[in-house]
């Protein structure tokens, strides 16, 4: 972010859609780590165990956007 850009508060939209992103990214990194450990095949685990981890970056990812808003969150419910 430039020094001429600030931070907007986030509509109830899209807190909403961050929460189900957020939602989502979680489930998907816990069945991806459900199917790898009931898994037989290296490679999958592999595969999977990575798929978890790209997960687990974009939830990451989400909760540190929500974390940089507080600041500029309204302090009563619109």
């Amino acid at each position: 972010m430039t020094p001429n850009q600030q931070l907007q508060p986030l509509t109830s939209k899209e807190l909403d859609y961050i929460a189900d992103c957020i939602s989502n990214e979680a489930m998907l990194a816990k069945h991806c780590a459900a199917t790898a450990a009931a898994s037989q095949n290296p490679a999958i685990q592999q595969a999977l165990l990575g798929f978890v981890s790209r997960h687990e970056q974009h939830l990451d990812t989400l909760v540190n956007s929500l974390q940089s808003h507080i600041q500029v969150a309204p302090t009563q419910p619109q």
